[in-house]
């Protein structure tokens, strides 16, 4: 007999480390009734399910899709007459790139109740967790998040935009077009610019490779980088050696450091 209280709840699980998530998330975790998780959920968070929650993995990555995203939206709502509580536990953040529009809306249309929990996207916390800032004065005054391709398969024409300012560009699910990205921004005079490459970030095997958009396509094949990988390109990759420096006089020396004491920016 189908449940009278049919509830979805999206939840970040944030960017890889386990305990980077909300006390929030954990707390509406405990309470489901059917757990849907995604392939970039650290599965040690399920721990904080009730014994009888049901648990499903239906994640998608590159070249491997468990399940298509309309048999997920149909999954969402069988399990949630069914059972009553479903959490979709994303990756990141439900709502940077994370399909959760797609799901809220089914939900909707079935009368499903629905809540979003924000998590910690992978975007700002991986290079972070590497000691690279997406903005500093001085150096960046604003930052892109873009997804390297689009669902049709091709680049994002986002990405030719972004090539052509002066902000942080990260880019998310574009290892497999890095080659073709790094072009554009060559195109666009930027073959010097800083870029870093962060595999598996905040999780115990997390690797970074760095270079120059005209280098660093060989540097991550040399260094055998792959899935899942954050790129960001712009000149707050400079940063990173100095903020991971063990003196702060490093910091004190720096030109960057000194310009923007006499900027007074």
């Amino acid at each position: 007999m189908p449940v009278s209280n049919p509830f979805l709840s999206l939840i970040g699980a944030g960017p890889g480390d386990p305990e980077m998530i909300t006390l929030k998330a954990i707390n509406i975790i405990r309470q489901a009734d059917v757990i849907l998780y995604d392939a970039l959920v650290n599965e040690s968070l399920l721990s904080y399910a009730k014994p009888t929650a049901l648990i499903r993995f239906v994640g998608k990555r590159y070249g491997c899709h468990a399940l298509s995203q309309q048999e997920i939206n149909h999954l969402i709502v069988e399990m949630a007459f069914a059972h009553g509580h479903v959490v979709r536990l994303k990756g990141g953040d439900p709502f940077v790139f994370g399909r959760a529009v797609e799901e809220i809306r089914t939900a909707r249309e079935h009368g499903i109740g629905v809540a979003v929990i924000p998590g910690i996207s992978s975007a700002v916390a991986v290079p972070a967790s590497q000691m690279i800032p997406l903005t500093c004065r001085g150096v960046a005054e604003s930052f892109w998040v873009t997804t390297g391709t689009t669902s049709s398969g091709d680049i994002s024409k986002d990405i030719a935009l972004a090539a052509q300012s002066t902000a942080t560009v990260v880019i998310l699910m574009a290892m497999s077009k890095l080659e073709a990205i790094m072009d554009i921004f060559s195109t666009y005079g930027r073959g010097d610019t800083p870029v870093a490459i962060i595999q598996d970030g905040t999780t115990p095997q997390q690797k970074m490779v760095t270079g120059a958009v005209k280098d660093i396509v060989w540097r991550a094949q040399n260094a055998g980088m792959g899935n899942p990988a954050i790129i960001v390109v712009g000149e707050v990759v400079n940063l990173q050696a100095l903020l991971a420096a063990d003196t702060v006089q490093q910091l004190q020396n720096s030109d960057i450091i000194h310009e923007e004491r006499q900027t007074g920016m």
